[in-house]
């Protein structure tokens, strides 16, 4: 039987006098009261001792089965002192009950209890049916089987139960009590801080106010001044609140109007408490925020102002969607103590200003004898970062250039793009510069209306008319022109337009190093021996940043790693002789970990594979350790099925490196190909710099300038993928090349789709030690439309630069007037 059921059973009586018959109606209504709240009451209240519900490591059956009982005492399941009590607030302040089901212990309460579960100002418990057990993948969540209760919907007798739980329990330890859904997130550091503000010693019931969709509209019950707190986004109600209520649960239980959990709640509030949910309607639907696309909700950009606001988020049905969004509003709390530290540092060089202290000297200066104002020093862990860098007050003006060359030209932004540092001036918004004014507008326009509420008005934001932007040294500034619409609400009603210029400066927050081995981070742990430490020492050292660090006897776990160059040839035999030359002086003579494959086709035309195996055996004679082999083919060269013949060789954990005889590379590259290739976990696709023509750019085909970076002197190749480093196992698990690819091109870009597709990492990245020297382009007529267009595309872009093109077409006239000509040609109707 359950609570508030009512079972009738008719039998045949004799017929008594009005004595014994007003006995027995005095009797039975007294033994009916009694068996219809024992259930009610032995759980919660103490088991008597012929009974053994509740008494540690007893059982009870249950439809023939034992069951037991969730034996711990409330206060270990919690974690939580017998000594402590509310006068606590520190770490009393709220108790969270979450109501759960046996079937999402393992998936939804994990996610709570190891996300904002952890970071409480309180304490967490998890309410499920009395069959529930702790799942074996999170031990130590805090759960709490309910007697006689079970996950049947709608769980109006769980809810009820546990708050009484609450109360019974942990009535006297707490200032606040929240009841929430495993579905929600909850911003702890919010909640604190409007739990804080409101007075909990009074009667309190705070949610988001609802009284029924328009379907159940006049269908709940409900007077025209009662509502009730929505269950979903979480209910707060404060121990007075608690204390007011729960001695009425049985009665609210056995006479329910209707089937939703948080109705019911909401009425029994109102009768016994006397509060209704606070009717700010439109200000807790921004705090406690539901989203109304259900499984959909927060799996997509997370970016927005509904999620920057609030402090609970409902519905987060999946579990990696939990820990996505808990991420995520970590990484916005370590950037608000970014800003903070900036804030402080500030500060320090503003009273250090006032105190007549050269800026010069405050990372030096000492408060006191043998006290520093900064007593770490740079490198070390406790390190506080750099005053003259990270205390430079806010404005557009923080960066003083001292001659012509140093000023930094400012990039406009309207429909597009407008940039004088670019080959391209005009260009489409890229999506970094759109999330960038997007986190702007965003930020100024909370600022704006933080005291909305306040001042009666609220202004929303239209659009970006127009805007300018640039990074200096100390970080970025911007300039917008923002059409806004400014509404008031309180008194004389008014609506207009309005334009605002936004002045913003984005200040660099120094510079951070995080040492990750094999996709892991390393952190060295204190103490421990200095053999054993994999320290960014050991890492780095002798890297491309330049670094002098002692060396250690113990193997370096990133210089071990063998990189197997597979090199595909055909002909080109004086760009062989300068690839081997570079090989030489990068891997063979400071005994680099890496073998070298050379798939050689024979040409068609240049007869030179002698004389190429003739080159690479006076190599490995010249190198006897160095491991150094050659395949030979005469079939017709297709570096798809070069590149597969050189895989075949290879075992499955060997580490591939893809590269073209063109590329000339140094040790850094080889420290990158290391670091970014993770067996099983991420592939790496450098983004190499391309020369352009030398007979363009400098009127000498001999002329190479040293391999220098430069926009005039060649192009990052961002849509080229032949350069390529991965594990043999992932090359297969991705699918490998498509070798029905015949001739120049393709075969990289649709190995690289294959590895964008699969479950595995793709990394790019510009390495400015990869360089690809310029040759030129023959484009074979026979080749598909698609590679024979992406062969001339590729020609067409090593030609030269467009600064330089449109020097040379402004220095020619004739150029012009040819191709008006050409192009009226081509559109007249006669031709």
């Amino acid at each position: 039987m359950s609570i508030g059921e009512v079972t009738v059973h008719s039998a045949m009586r004799k017929k008594r006098g009005p004595k014994s018959a007003l006995l027995g109606l005095i009797l039975g209504f007294v033994g009916g009261f009694f068996v219809a709240n024992f259930r009610l009451i032995v759980p919660l209240g103490r088991t008597p001792k012929n009974d053994t519900c509740g008494y540690p490591g007893s059982q009870r059956v249950f439809q023939g089965l034992p069951i037991k009982i969730n034996s711990m005492d409330p206060m270990d399941i919690v974690h939580l002192s017998k000594d402590d009590n509310v006068n606590n607030s520190a770490t009393n302040l709220v108790f969270v009950g979450v109501m759960t089901a046996q079937k999402y212990l393992d998936s939804r309460a994990k996610a709570v209890f190891e996300t904002w579960g952890s970071e409480l100002p309180g304490k967490i418990a998890f309410f499920s049916s009395e069959t529930s057990t702790v799942p074996d993948n999170c031990p130590d969540l805090p759960l709490v089987a309910l007697p006689y209760v079970d996950d049947s919907y709608p769980p109006q007798k769980k809810s009820f139960l546990m708050l009484q739980y609450m109360w019974q329990h942990f009535g006297d330890k707490f200032e606040w009590f929240l009841r929430a859904d495993d579905d929600v997130y909850v911003r702890t550091d919010r909640l604190e801080k409007l739990l804080r503000s409101v007075d909990s010693k009074l009667p309190r019931y705070i949610g988001q106010a609802g009284r029924g969709n328009s379907e159940e509209f006049g269908l709940l019950s409900l007077e025209y001044d009662e509502n009730f707190c929505m269950g979903g986004p979480g209910v707060v109600v404060s121990r007075e609140t608690l204390r007011r209520v729960v001695p009425h649960i049985r009665y609210c239980l056995k006479n329910l109007y209707t089937t939703h959990e948080d109705v019911e709640l909401g009425r029994c509030v109102q009768k016994y408490a006397g509060i209704p949910c606070t009717w700010s309607y439109e200000q807790m639907q921004s705090i406690l925020y539901h989203n109304s696309s259900g499984d959909q909700a927060f799996t997509g950009n997370l970016k927005r102002k509904e999620v920057h606001r609030a402090i609970t988020l409902h519905p987060v049905k999946s579990p990696p969607y939990m820990y996505r969004l808990h991420n995520y509003m970590r990484g916005l709390r370590i950037r608000e103590l970014q800003h903070l530290k900036v804030q402080l540092h500030r500060d320090i060089r503003s009273m250090m200003t006032e105190l007549r202290i050269n800026p010069d000297a405050i990372q030096e200066y000492e408060l006191a004898k043998n006290f520093s104002l900064f007593p770490q020093k740079s490198g070390t862990a406790d390190y506080l970062g750099d005053n003259q860098v990270l205390g430079v007050s806010a404005g557009l003006r923080a960066f003083r250039p001292k001659k012509a060359s140093e000023v930094i030209p400012w990039d406009f932004i309207s429909r597009s793009e407008y940039s004088l540092l670019d080959s391209n001036p005009r260009r489409r918004i890229h999506n970094d510069v759109k999330e960038g004014l997007e986190d702007i507008t965003r930020e100024v326009m909370a600022s704006i209306n933080a005291c909305s509420r306040q001042r009666g008005r609220v202004v929303e934001e239209r659009s970006i008319l127009y805007g300018y932007r640039r990074v200096d040294a100390y970080g970025a500034d911007t300039v917008l022109d923002l059409l806004l619409v400014y509404r008031k609400y309180r008194g004389r009603k008014v609506t207009l337009p309005v334009r605002r210029h936004v002045y913003v400066h984005q200040h660099f927050t120094g510079l951070e190093i995080r040492e990750v081995l094999d996709g892991v981070e390393v952190i060295p742990e204190a103490g421990e021996a200095q053999e054993e430490q994999k320290s960014l020492q050991s890492v780095l050292r002798n890297s491309f940043l330049g670094l002098k660090f002692n060396t250690y006897q113990n193997v370096d776990p990133i210089k071990s790693k063998v990189i197997h160059f597979l090199l595909p040839l055909s002909g080109r035999f004086e760009i062989f002789r300068r690839f081997v030359k570079v090989y030489e002086q990068i891997c063979l003579v400071p005994s680099e970990n890496t073998e070298l494959l050379i798939i050689l086709f024979a040409h068609r035309i240049e007869n030179t594979m002698n004389e190429t195996i003739s080159l690479v055996n006076d190599v490995k004679n010249k190198y006897p350790g160095a491991k150094i082999d050659l395949i030979t083919s005469h079939r017709n060269f297709s570096r798809a099925v070069a590149l597969e013949i050189g895989v075949s060789k290879c075992k499955d954990d060997d580490l591939l490196f893809f590269i073209d005889v063109d590329i000339v590379f140094t040790n850094s590259a080889l420290h990158r190909i290391r670091l970014n290739t993770v067996y099983m976990k991420q592939l790496y696709f450098p983004i190499v710099f391309s020369q352009f023509d030398p007979k363009v750019v400098y009127d000498d085909a001999k002329r190479r300038d040293s391999y220098v970076i430069s926009n005039y002197n060649g192009y990052w190749r961002e849509y080229g993928f032949g350069i390529a480093s991965l594990y043999k196992r992932d090359f297969r698990f991705i699918g490998g090349f498509d070798l029905s690819i015949r001739g120049w091109g393709k075969e990289d870009v649709d190995l690289f789709e294959k590895a964008v597709r699969s479950n595995l990492t793709t990394f790019r990245a510009p390495d400015k030690h990869l360089i690809h020297v310029f040759h030129d382009v023959d484009c074979d007529p026979n080749l598909s439309g698609s590679q024979l267009m992406m062969c001339e595309g590729s020609r067409a872009d090593t030609y030269a630069g467009t600064d330089q093109l449109a020097n040379i077409i402004y220095g020619h006239p004739e150029y012009l007037r040819y191709a008006k000509t050409l192009k009226s040609r081509i559109t007249t109707p006669a031709a």
